[in-house]
C-alpha cells in the first residue's frame, strides 16, 4: 500500500515557535507540546523524582502524568493536553518541579 496518499491532504496549523530548553522549535497551531517535541524527535520530557529517570508520553491523554513538563514557569503542566502557543517557553522539568513564586 502507498502510504504516501494518507498524508497528501493534512492541513496544518499557523507555524509558529516555541523554547525547549533554550532552543527553538518549530510547531504549528492547533498541535500539543508534546506532539510537537515528538515532531521534532524529542522525546524525554522529565525526569522522575524517585530514580531520576527519564519519562515520556505514555497514555497521551491526560490520565498518566508522564508528560509533565514546565511550561512558562509552572510546573506539572500535561504537555499531551497543552496546546502550543507562539514563543511558549517549555523546559525540561526535574522531579516534582520547583514553583517560582
Amino acid at each position: 500500500m502507498d502510504d504516501s496518499r494518507l498524508y497528501d491532504n493534512i492541513e496544518r496549523g499557523k507555524p509558529l515557535q516555541f523554547f525547549f530548553d533554550g532552543k527553538e522549535i518549530p510547531a504549528y497551531d492547533g498541535e500539543t507540546v508534546a506532539a510537537a517535541l515528538f515532531a521534532t524527535g524529542k522525546r524525554d520530557l522529565r525526569i522522575s523524582a524517585n530514580l531520576s529517570e527519564k519519562r515520556s508520553l505514555y497514555c497521551g491523554i491526560g490520565v498518566c502524568y508522564e508528560c509533565v513538563m514546565t511550561i512558562n514557569d509552572i510546573p506539572n503542566v500535561r504537555s499531551c493536553q497543552t496546546l502550543v502557543k507562539d514563543g511558549m517557553i517549555v523546559k525540561t522539568q526535574n522531579g516534582d518541579g520547583i514553583w517560582n513564586l
